[in-house]
């Protein structure tokens, strides 16, 4: 038997070859023009599956792209992992930002530079890779199934329905997904939690038509003016969301909770020298990791309208269109969240406009209990390859699915995740650290060995 550290040494060109074949392709879920790209990526994960060691792997039709299946078997008796992961990947704009072209992935300073070299295709083919060690050397002991989509970007729209329609394809003991991130990389943590979202588009239109703003500036009410006065209305200077009974349903963070975030390393000056900001913005009375983990926020996430190329143009624009979004904790229902938005919006704006809010997707928020036995199996697996046991921390981001898959499979999931802030997950120059993808494949691995110990 080869030991993980040696296998990867020897089969690591192999491997990152494969991984550069999936980045290759532009699998942008929000784009209608990526469609056909979608449909390769899930055929490519298709055979990589194969070639990794499952003995079953099919691509499944949904109302929107494609999922890949792959699974190995080794006993009905033995316990199953159903490993989760995504393919499709955010866009790539602005393009002038990237030092690289974004789908020609490089090598250079020890990372791997992309877009998905991260977010998630880097880190799903940890996964596949941990898997291919175990069954290359008679290492796996109970059944893996795998769950690939190619809609997490957008909210996972179809696959809520896949899982009601293949509940017993997906049975399962517990879900593993790497899709998260870490604390740095001398400091391994498990996420413990995420936060919910609901997404919204606020489209605010005036006159029939783009104005001359000389002759009618002062006249007519500017779609763009009101659009900006809206979203300023939604949130106080304290941090509050302003919205009436948003926060009915959110529970103060626990006093034990609120000590074990206060003892997690952080240093607030570095914090804001890496983002190259001079101060920071929250919620009065919390921390600033408890207010991007345990608290509920709002964020306007683009705004469009008039004339946006070079030089200047007086015009008074006949329509404005803002994305907006807000992240949400526990026993927020996204559902219940959103209308409370759109009725708000709806009530506040003036009437020499028309305002259309349109719910485009959404989430519920999602705890893991730290004493489930997968989870002691995960924190072994990192204690192997990083030599330390991680904390246990809630994290901002959100991957709605996850809250699915308990409410409609009725399975917990580990959000084994290895991500660093520094990957630029969402932004140009995507990378992720070569040894820190290694380390993924070793803690991974562990956690299959000891998963049927625990």
């Amino acid at each position: 038997m080869e030991t993980i550290q040696k296998y990867l040494e020897k089969n690591q060109d192999r491997m990152f070859e494969e991984l550069f074949k999936l980045i290759r392709i532009p699998s942008i879920s929000s784009n209608p023009e990526h469609h056909d790209d979608m449909t390769v990526c899930a055929q490519t994960w298709r055979e990589l599956l194969l070639e990794s060691g499952v003995q079953k792997a099919e691509i499944f039709a949904t109302n929107g792209n494609p999922v890949v299946y792959g699974e190995y078997k080794v006993s009905p008796e033995a316990k199953t992992v159903l490993i989760y992961g995504h393919y499709d990947v955010m866009p790539v704009e602005p393009l002038s930002l990237w030092k690289s072209k974004p789908f020609e992935p490089e090598i250079r300073d020890g990372h791997i530079w992309a877009r998905g070299a991260d977010d998630d295709k880097g880190q799903s083919f940890i996964q596949a890779k941990a898997f291919e060690y175990l069954v290359k050397n008679n290492l796996l002991k109970h059944n893996v199934k795998f769950l690939l989509e190619g809609e997490e970007e957008i909210g996972s729209p179809s696959l809520e329905a896949f899982c009601q329609g293949h509940k017993e394809l997906l049975a399962s003991d517990i879900i593993l997904v790497s899709d998260t991130s870490m604390l740095g990389a001398d400091m391994p943590s498990i996420t413990s939690g995420l936060r919910g979202l609901a997404y919204w588009e606020v489209e605010v239109t005036g006159p029939n038509r783009d104005l001359h703003s000389g002759h009618f500036g002062g006249a007519v009410h500017n779609p763009l003016n009101v659009l900006c006065n809206l979203i300023s209305k939604l949130q106080d200077d304290k941090g509050r969301i302003t919205v009436p009974h948003f926060y009915d349903d959110v529970e103060d963070i626990p006093l034990r909770e609120r000590e074990m975030i206060a003892s997690i390393p952080f240093n607030e000056e570095e914090y804001k020298k890496r983002l190259g900001v001079d101060e920071l913005f929250g919620e009065e009375g919390y921390s600033t990791l408890e207010r991007n983990s345990c608290r509920p926020s709002l964020d306007l996430c683009g705004i469009y309208g008039g004339y946006m190329a070079e030089g200047s143009k007086t015009v008074l624009p006949s329509k404005a269109t803002a994305k907006l979004s807000c992240r949400l904790v526990a026993h927020q229902d996204h559902n219940k969240i959103s209308k409370l938005m759109i009725d708000h919006i709806k009530k506040i704006a003036p009437k020499s406009v028309q305002v259309k809010v349109t719910p485009m997707h959404g989430g519920e928020a999602y705890l893991c209990p730290i004493d489930l036995p997968a989870y002691k199996a995960a924190e072994i697996g990192f204690e192997e390859a990083f030599g330390k046991t991680p904390l246990a921390v809630r994290r901002g981001g959100s991957i709605p699915i996850i809250s699915t898959f308990e409410r409609v499979l009725g399975v917990k999931s580990i959000l084994m995740g290895f991500g660093l802030e520094s990957n630029a997950i969402h932004s140009p120059n995507e990378n992720c650290s070569i040894d820190i993808w290694r380390k993924g494949v070793i803690a991974v691995s562990r956690f299959h060995q000891e998963y049927d110990k625990v």
